[in-house]
């Protein structure tokens, strides 16, 4: 019980930790002179990280910044499907025990039916939060080196802005709205037809 607190409590603190900080932490460990991770990385002797830059790689910088949004991502996925888990009756696990039912096919079987439109609810969340990645990646690297690091929304303000070309800006920003708005359909339409099938 202690754990489980301590791990939800973990969660909890990093999916309230606001955007802007949570990037600069990130920023902090991976800076090139002062950051914690190369000198973690020199201290066990692959010296070829000393005041590596890791923004001036693009490949470096993608990791780094799915790595942030992944960090940022999981809490919420992890809260909202224990809560979840912790609705399936536990009557429906014993019964699939004592049919020989091993953990896979429990799963298969009792965890994932019970819990399929929460996945599709998460997941649909998540890509969603996905194409609004905005601000981890403005502050962070602006969407370089080079457009390494470019999404959408990044594109349309750096186009709008820069170039002062507000009609590819807009046009950028109408094709993240459509492709979320395709992300919402297929999501209520899955959820309408299990509301369909229950009756």
């Amino acid at each position: 019980r202690v754990g489980r607190t301590v791990v939800l409590c973990s969660l909890v603190l990093a999916w309230a930790m606001p955007v802007v900080a949570a990037t600069t932490v990130f920023q902090w460990l991976f800076h090139s002179e002062f950051g914690i991770v190369n000198w973690a990385l020199t201290s066990i002797g692959l010296d070829s990280f000393e005041r590596y830059p890791w923004f001036a790689n693009g490949t470096a910088a993608f990791a780094i910044l799915v790595t942030l949004i992944v960090w940022q991502s999981v809490p919420f996925a992890a809260i909202t499907l224990y809560s979840a888990l912790t609705t399936v009756p536990l009557e429906l696990y014993e019964s699939a025990r004592l049919d020989g039912a091993g953990a896979g096919r429990i799963f298969r079987s009792v965890t994932f039916p019970m819990l399929r439109p929460i996945f599709l609810l998460v997941f649909s969340l998540e890509v969603i939060w996905t194409f609004k990645a905005f601000v981890q990646i403005w502050v962070m690297t602006r969407g370089g080196p080079g457009d390494a690091t470019t999404i959408l929304p990044v594109y349309a303000v750096q186009t709008a802005l820069s170039s002062q070309r507000y009609d590819l800006g807009s046009a950028a920003s109408m094709i993240t709205v459509v492709l979320m708005s395709g992300v919402l359909v297929l999501y209520f339409r899955q959820m309408f037809r299990q509301e369909d099938e229950t009756r």
